[in-house]
């Protein structure tokens, strides 16, 4: 079967084989890609930077005539980072017969929806569900995501508060949520086995509460050098507004569910000197730059929160396609694993579990109102 190449640069040099329609790529007139994250609600900010990469990559893969010969078509649906919502946006999309689905955004949103796509046989990519057990429990062989787990992420924030910060009394506050609360319990576990810190409060909060008065008593009566937080900004912004109400100087780091520009318009002020860890810096890459810059020029504003990863996301999913020559669960999920391809958080690959490897964490601190990676 003949096959004429076309070259697509969108921040990688990644090479699309065009072939006519008779490909064994599946039946129908496109390939049909599932968006799902959270799209409006408090937490869109983390959800909309993954439609817009995902627009940007398809567009372009489009635009030199689509994946094998096939355009890629994109189905997007908001599960508002909810888990029972998340599990009907699942089930509207498998309806839909979605090929593969990059998403969902939120670990528990995540968690709720994998056994809907599991039973279907979709594989599913997320730029930023960390909970460690939707790889780690073996359950989801069709599950894959671009960015690290919370043990890593926790291992991060654990070494930087003793080794970097010389923290002694550390209290972690959590929102309750396979999110916020597993990384927690990393952190504690971390914590205690560090010998070098003691754990002075590990307790949870509700989110969406209005007062958090109660919880920041606590934290001042532990002594605490340290807080820290494991959940999303919402929560995030009010705690530390609280704390600083009340006077306390006390140290404030949290996760990437805080590490978002919507944390600090929140925040205000009081965001000034949080620590966050997020995703590992990428401004080195130049198909990070050139990514960014193609979302500057669509949207005339710099991307959001796990943008990057979920460009890369697209790039590997659609480059596994085209290796593998089928939308095939099975047979592209194989060549996500053994493919390495250049993307704006480096050159990726998959391991069994379905982490992306070369991805990591690091560490950053509002200054001057904004995000900047501690060296």
């Amino acid at each position: 079967m003949t096959r004429r190449f076309c070259c697509l640069w969108v921040g990688m040099a990644l090479s699309l084989n065009m072939m006519n329609p008779s490909s064994c790529l599946a039946d129908g007139d496109t390939i049909k890609l599932g968006i799902a994250g959270a799209h409006s609600g408090d937490l869109a900010s983390y959800g909309l930077p993954t439609v817009n990469a995902a627009r940007l990559v398809v567009q372009e893969i489009n635009a030199k005539g689509g994946v094998n010969g096939k355009k890629v078509e994109l189905l997007i649906e908001d599960d508002v980072c909810k888990p029972e919502i998340a599990t009907n946006t699942a089930t509207k999309l498998v309806s839909q017969k979605v090929d593969a689905v990059l998403g969902h955004i939120c670990s528990g949103a995540t968690k709720a929806a994998l056994p809907i796509y599991k039973a279907a046989g979709i594989i599913l990519i997320s730029p930023s569900a960390t909970n460690p057990e939707l790889t780690q429990s073996g359950q989801y062989p069709y599950f894959f995501r671009t960015i690290a787990s919370d043990d890593m992420q926790a291992r991060a924030e654990v070494d930087f508060a003793i080794n970097i910060l010389g923290l002694k009394k550390i209290a972690v506050i959590h929102d309750k949520g396979d999110y916020g609360k597993g990384l927690a319990e990393f952190v504690k576990s971390f914590i205690e086995q560090s010998g070098k810190a003691e754990l002075a409060l590990f307790e949870g909060v509700t989110p969406g509460a209005v007062d958090y008065s109660a919880i920041v008593q606590k934290i001042k009566q532990s002594q605490a050098d340290a807080v820290l937080f494991g959940g999303y900004h919402p929560e995030a912004s009010k705690i530390v507004a609280m704390m600083r109400k009340k006077r306390l100087k006390t140290v404030f780091i949290s996760d990437d569910g805080v590490k978002d520009d919507s944390f600090i318009r929140v925040a205000g002020k009081d965001a000034e000197g949080v620590y966050a860890s997020g995703p590992q810096d990428n401004s080195h890459n130049p198909l990070a730059r050139i990514a960014i810059e193609a979302h500057k020029k669509a949207y005339g504003a710099a991307p959001g929160a796990f943008y990057e990863n979920a460009y890369s996301a697209t790039l590997a999913l659609l480059n596994a396609m085209e290796k593998a020559d089928t939308t095939e669960s099975g047979a592209v999920s194989k060549a996500l694993r053994t493919e390495k391809v250049e993307t704006p958080v480096g050159a990726i690959s998959f391991n069994e579990k379905g982490d992306a490897v070369g991805v990591g964490f690091a560490m950053y601190q509002v200054k001057d109102g904004k995000f900047i990676e501690v060296k």
